[in-house]
């Protein structure tokens, strides 16, 4: 019959964490299976095989050892189950098959494998920005379980704890790291919806708010120098100059929205379009500036009313992704150039109309409904639809000031 034990094997550098496997022999066939889990040598009683709480560590490393000696054990019971199966059958069975099965079990109800099943869900019925978003936090946790999967039963607090501990070792910002457990946690409701696992909240003890970030808005004399900037002698950031202006005459309108306008989306002088974000609608008054700017390339071929998507052969998504670093990179050249004290991106362009047009006493019921404000972080005020002439009184306020 098989045999299964829990193994430490120490770091060889000195003062790092070792790290824990599973040793399954069979037949003298020796197999080891990667836990992930890492552990100081006094953290470990080699004769017991068993993870030592220490009474010096403090309130978040206990957690992680408890949470850790609740992972080994029904990993181990996990395997002497296989085990028990296998042999149940009387037939010859190979250490290898015990490995397989492992690996299949945990597959079929891992936290990580879960999430990758979503992440491809969503890319098929269209959902690619969430996909996206999900991936590089998915990535991120991968990266911290060292390629190993965790079981739906196991993520609970004190594991999320330990990977909040291990961004903030790495230097991830608060904000990102509340970012990264948003989606983790709405990955992990998922998996609880469709009933992989049962709600065990182990989100309730990490960040998951939204700390004020450093101000990116800009002055209405900074647009009005980006606006006169001579770039007639450097295309590019001739171009990303017209996409952060546009975004700005658009009240603020996201790169995203802006990639996938169509000219059938301005009709008798209004532009009209949903917010990918929210679905929300939105409606603008056409404008001189922004006509000059559209006028000024050449848009023929494609459905699309900005030159930003522009070969109807290719990925449409991946070229608006291209075009979006490519913009912010000479985005920040220009603010370089013009020495402002942060780094200029087209997201500036959003909190600049809205931080001029509270300047310009615009009331903050008119710049929530202006801006398509319909989350979380609104500053919308009531939820009845706004005169939109009232709005574009507004806009046409702001773009004559410059």
């Amino acid at each position: 019959m098989a045999t299964v034990k829990v193994k430490f094997r120490a770091s060889t550098v000195k003062g790092k964490e070792g790290t824990l496997f599973y040793q399954v022999i069979h037949n003298r066939i020796v197999r080891q299976i990667h836990t992930g889990y890492k552990l100081f040598p006094c953290e470990w009683n080699a004769k017991r095989s068993e993870v030592v709480l220490d009474a010096n560590a403090n309130e978040n490393r206990r957690n992680h050892l408890l949470s850790l000696k609740r992972s080994l054990l029904a990993n181990i019971l996990l395997l002497k189950d296989i085990i028990a199966g296998l042999e149940s059958k009387e037939t010859a069975y190979h250490a290898d098959h015990v490995l397989e099965l492992y690996n299949a079990r945990r597959e079929s109800n891992g936290f990580i494998s879960f999430s990758r099943t979503l992440i491809s869900r969503l890319r098929l019925v269209g959902k690619v920005r969430t996909s996206d978003t999900y991936t590089t936090t998915v990535n991120s946790f991968v990266r911290f379980r060292d390629e190993t999967d965790v079981l739906l039963e196991e993520m609970d607090s004190s594991l999320m704890m330990e990977y909040e501990t291990w961004l903030k070792s790495n230097g991830i910002c608060p904000n990102t790291t509340s970012f990264y457990m948003r989606n983790l946690r709405a990955i992990y409701n998922r998996a609880v919806e469709e009933e992989l696992t049962i709600q065990r909240h182990p989100f309730k003890h990490v960040y998951t708010r939204i700390d004020k970030t450093v101000k990116r808005a800009v002055s209405l004399k900074i647009i009005r120098q980006i606006k006169d900037l001579d770039l007639k002698d450097s295309p590019l950031d001739d171009y990303a100059r017209d996409i952060f202006m546009f975004s700005f005459y658009t009240r603020g309108m996201s790169f995203v929205d802006m990639a996938f306008l169509k000219k059938k989306n301005l009709q008798d002088g209004i532009l009209s379009y949903r917010r990918q974000k929210t679905n929300q609608q939105i409606l603008i008054k056409w404008e001189k500036p922004m006509q000059e700017i559209v006028s000024k390339y050449d848009t023929s071929q494609t459905p699309y009313l900005l030159p930003i998507i522009r070969n109807m052969q290719s990925d449409e998504w991946r070229q608006y992704k291209s075009a979006a670093h490519l913009v912010n990179v000479k985005l920040k050249k220009l603010g370089r150039r013009l020495d402002l004290g942060i780094p200029l991106t087209s997201y500036v362009a959003r909190h600049a109309w809205a931080s001029i047009a509270k300047s310009k006493n615009i009331p903050i019921s008119i710049i929530s409904e202006a801006m398509g404000h319909d989350s979380e972080n609104t500053t919308r005020i009531y939820l009845a639809s706004l005169d939109t002439s009232v709005i574009d009184k507004a806009n046409r306020l702001i773009i004559r000031s410059l």
